[in-house]
C-alpha cells in the first residue's frame, strides 16, 4: 500500500481510533489537543477536506503519515506500517474490514452493545454531512452506538427497530443486531409514509426541514419486511412510498399498488438516482434553507 492511498484514510478517524476526539468541532475542521505535546489551548487543527493537520504551537504539520510519524516519534516506513495495520483490519480500531468481520461473524457471534448515547462522534458527524442529512434531525431520531465483535470495538449511527435493535450505519459498514421495522406514529391515522431505510427517512425530513413526519412512518429498514407490514398497512387511506428505484423497488412498489388501490409511488420523483439519499446528495441541498417541492407530505 502506497502512501497516496493510507494518506487518504481521514485523519480524524485515526484520532477517534486512538479516544483522541476534537475540542471545538466546526464541520469542517477542528481544534485538538495536541496529542504529543502538554496543550490546554487545543491549538491543533484538522482539515476534514483536506485531511491535513497543523500545530499552531510548534508550526508542524502535514498529512497522516505525517502525524503518526509525529506521535510514535517513529520513521516514514513505521508509520506507514502502523498505518496500513489500521487500514486493512489488522489493527483493533480498523473500520476497513469492519464489514468483512461481520458477515464472518453474524451467524456465529451476535454484535455486542455496550454504549448507546447521543450523536456526537466527529467521524459519525461527518459521515452524516457526506450524505447531506441535517445533524440536529439526526440526533432527533438516531443514536450514537458503541458496539463490538469479536471483542473488537466500533460505533456507528443506530436507528431502533420495533423489536429493540439497531440498523447501524457509518462510513465503511451497513449491517444491524436484529432486523426489524421502525414505525413513528405522528397522529395522522390518514396517511402512513412508507421508507425503505432511514437513510431514506432521514433525507427526507432534511429536504422538508421537519424535525419530525407529519404523518404516520415505517421504515422498512429492509424490503424483506414488507411482508410485516401488509396488515398494518390496510388501516391507512392514503399510503406514500419512498422506496429506491432500482429493480427490487420498483417490483416493491407494484407488489404495494397490487394490494392497495391507495398507495403513491414517490419514487418516480428520483428516477434519475438510485434513493432519495443519492437524490439529497445530488441536489446539494442546503438543509436549513431549502425545502425541495414535489414530495407528497
Amino acid at each position: 500500500m502506497d502512501s497516496k492511498i493510507i494518506n487518504k484514510f481521514p485523519i480524524r478517524d485515526y484520532l477517534a481510533g486512538s479516544n483522541i476526539y476534537p475540542a471545538k468541532d466546526n464541520g469542517f475542521y477542528a481544534m485538538y489537543h495536541s496529542p504529543f505535546r502538554k496543550d490546554h489551548n487545543a491549538s491543533m487543527k484538522v482539515d476534514y477536506d483536506k485531511n491535513l493537520w497543523i500545530d499552531y504551537g510548534t508550526g508542524e504539520g502535514g498529512t497522516l503519515i505525517d502525524l503518526v510519524m509525529r506521535i510514535e516519534n517513529c520513521s516514514n516506513g513505521k508509520a506507514m506500517q502502523l498505518l496500513e495495520q489500521k487500514i486493512t483490519g489488522t489493527h483493533p480500531f480498523s473500520f476497513q474490514k469492519e464489514k468483512e468481520v461481520i458477515q464472518k461473524t453474524s451467524q456465529q457471534q451476535r454484535i455486542a452493545i455496550h454504549k448507546v448515547g447521543i450523536l456526537a462522534n466527529p467521524s459519525l458527524i461527518g459521515y452524516l454531512h457526506e450524505r447531506c442529512i441535517d445533524i440536529e434531525i439526526a440526533r432527533l431520531h438516531c443514536h450514537e452506538v458503541h458496539y463490538s465483535v469479536n471483542s473488537k470495538p466500533y460505533f456507528a449511527v443506530g436507528f431502533k427497530n420495533d423489536n429493540g435493535g439497531y440498523e447501524l450505519r457509518n462510513k465503511y459498514f451497513k449491517g444491524c443486531t436484529s432486523k426489524d421495522t421502525t414505525t413513528i406514529k405522528a397522529g395522522n391515522n390518514d396517511t402512513c409514509q412508507l421508507f425503505e431505510g432511514f437513510m431514506d427517512y432521514l433525507s427526507f425530513l432534511t429536504m422538508k426541514n421537519w424535525h419530525q413526519p407529519k404523518a404516520d412512518v415505517i421504515v422498512l429498514n429492509s424490503l424483506s419486511n414488507l411482508a410485516k407490514v401488509k396488515n398494518t398497512l390496510t388501516a391507512y387511506r392514503s399510503i406514500i412510498a419512498f422506496l429506491d428505484s432500482d429493480e427490487a423497488g420498483k417490483r416493491a412498489a407494484q407488489e404495494l399498488k397490487s394490494c392497495y388501490p391507495n398507495v403513491t409511488d414517490q419514487s418516480e420523483c428520483y428516477a434519475k438516482h438510485k434513493d432519495m439519499n443519492d437524490y439529497l446528495c445530488s441536489k446539494k441541498l442546503l438543509p436549513k434553507k431549502q425545502v425541495r417541492k414535489g414530495f407528497k407530505l
